[in-house]
């Protein structure tokens, strides 16, 4: 969300979910309960997040109320043999995660005008990045 000039955005998520899509893979998005209010004020859940990401229901997570997301996020790729694709190093939760420190299992990127680019996840040939 927070791809852009460090504010927090729909649209670079949505960008990010469209360059994985791109590149073959079925990407779910977890976020902070409170992630509707720093984007539109208001509380937003699974449903409503998934439309606007074009994603199904079932692969947005709101986090409940009060609770961290880094422990679910992790703890969901872990269960699913998932990738995060995040600018965090998630460093407090090393101890309980250490597949942090496993390359691979981290996947950093950004914005770069239009493009997406997602370290060490090249796209397919003939294929443009959203």
């Amino acid at each position: 969300m927070h791809w852009e000039d460090n504010t927090p955005r729909i649209e670079p998520v949505r960008r990010v979910v469209t360059a994985l899509k791109a590149r073959g893979l079925d990407p779910g998005v977890v976020f902070d309960a409170n992630v509707g209010w720093k984007l539109f004020g208001r509380y937003l859940g699974e449903g409503e997040l998934g439309k606007m990401l074009n994603l199904p229901q079932d692969q947005v997570l709101v986090v409940p109320k009060g609770s961290p997301a880094d422990p679910w996020l992790l703890t969901t790729a872990r269960d699913y043999g998932a990738k995060i694709v995040t600018n965090d190093l998630f460093r407090d939760w090393a101890k309980t995660h250490p597949e942090v420190a496993q390359p691979g299992f981290l996947i950093h990127g950004g914005l770069s005008g239009d493009t997406v680019w997602l370290e060490g996840m090249p796209l397919p040939a003939g294929k443009d990045a959203p």
